[in-house]
């Protein structure tokens, strides 16, 4: 059995890796929000509330590391000092629970693991504790829950239409949920066997640890213990975080609001323009106070008329020569800070640069990327888009660029909370 343990630690891995977005709103569903929280961070926490579970592993898709910071930051520091360093997933469930497992392996590895659905925040420290035990009782245990609906086994004639081929009795039937509990060594050895077999399909690790002939028994669950798969789930979730324990009043409500920029700068002599934070080669420059950055201004523009803030030049304003060829990065992170200084959360950033010249094509993953970082969002956060104006107007004549941006940020209902 390799990487077994002798130290009786208990080790938890959240599957946080999946799409996840049948909900909707193009956010992935551990990530959107209830009650003010991301669903993940709410599990995070809710793992963290059975003090025998010493390292919280979770594993995320390789473009979400930004998500998942900010689910870190509403979390109490006791709670961030147990959550490891996330892992990255892979293309199916099974792979991104093998690659937690794995990433378990290289350390002290505990003497029980528990596998973890990130869209079931609803967890309960007692059902944790059930399967603590039963795991280690019996080497691998799933919670289940009485099914109440008759279950037909069909096999398909047409679309949409099923033979019923068999009534399965229901006592002996049984839904099951997470966390599943199992001995690590076993559980990561059945791993790396049905990945040797290139078999990759297993839907949770009761099946696969079956498929290894490795023993399962099936605990008590929790029939509150749900999985948030659709729309409503996340409107049901939002109002039972939404009341502490004696239904009072609901907590921080947010409300969108959009915002929009444009910004224009005439060329001049020079070789290169500043477009998205990069530095792009051209034949002439644009005339500017700070760098001419059109999509970083309109940007910053459109961020400050999301939260009614004035405009680029009221904060930095181009009479100061402090600002004299500055970089434009630093406005537009000044605008994202005073968002998240009012309790905001920047959704999405769109920009069109209008321009016959330079063309940005091969530059927009690069441009994409550089104003996600500045801003602290995922890259699928972030949209430019260039046009020409058909040989219209200044930009058409090649005179100048101009660029326009649109901003959606959700800020605290303050009318809500009065």
């Amino acid at each position: 059995m390799s990487a077994a343990s002798e130290n009786g630690s208990v080790a938890a891995i959240v599957v946080a890796a999946g799409r996840g977005i049948r909900v909707g709103g193009g956010v992935p569903k551990q990530y959107r929000r209830v009650a003010g929280q991301a669903v993940l961070t709410r599990t995070l926490a809710a793992l963290a509330s059975h003090t025998d579970v010493a390292t919280i592993l979770p594993v995320i898709a390789a473009d979400a590391a930004d998500f998942f910071r900010e689910c870190l930051e509403d979390l109490d520091p006791s709670i961030r000092a147990r959550i490891a360093e996330p892992v990255e997933g892979g293309a199916t469930r099974q792979m991104s629970v093998r690659a937690g497992l794995e990433a378990l392996a290289s350390g002290t590895a505990p003497e029980i693991v528990l596998v973890h659905d990130a869209a079931r925040p609803f967890i309960r420290p007692d059902l944790i504790a059930r399967a603590i035990k039963a795991g280690r009782d019996h080497g691998g245990a799933v919670p289940g829950v009485a099914v109440t609906d008759t279950v037909k086994r069909v096999e398909e004639i047409e679309p949409g239409i099923g033979r019923v081929t068999e009534t399965p009795a229901r006592d002996a039937l049984r839904a099951v949920q997470t966390p599943q509990s199992f001995a690590f060594g076993p559980l990561l050895d059945a791993h790396r066997a049905a990945a040797a077999q290139d078999l990759h399909a297993f839907t949770d690790d009761g099946a696969l640890a079956e498929w290894a002939s490795l023993p399962v028994v099936v605990f008590a669950g929790d029939i509150d213990n749900r999985k948030i798969t659709q729309a409503s789930d996340l409107i049901e979730a939002d109002r039972a975080f939404s009341s502490d324990a004696a239904g009072a009043r609901a907590m921080t409500q947010y409300v969108t609001r959009l915002g929009t920029g444009f910004d224009v700068h005439a060329f001049t002599e020079g070789d290169h323009v500043w477009l998205g934070g990069i530095r792009i080669p051209a034949d002439r420059g644009v005339l500017a106070h700070s760098d001419g950055d059109v999509a970083l201004h309109a940007l910053t523009d459109a961020l400050l008329g999301a939260i009614a803030d004035g405009d680029i030049g009221t904060h930095f304003p181009p009479s100061d020569e402090k600002w004299r060829g500055a970089s434009s990065d630093q406005f537009l992170a000044h605008a994202c800070e005073l968002v998240r200084a009012r309790g905001g959360r920047i959704d999405h950033l769109d920009i069109t640069v209008l321009a016959e010249a330079p063309r940005i094509g091969k530059h927009r993953e690069e441009i994409r990327a550089r104003i996600a970082a500045i801003a602290g969002v995922p890259l699928s956060a972030v949209s430019i888009k260039a046009t020409t104006t058909e040989k219209l107007g200044f930009v058409g004549r090649a005179e100048g660029l101009a660029a326009q941006a649109a901003a959606t940020v959700r800020l605290p209902d303050e009318e809500a909370g009065a």
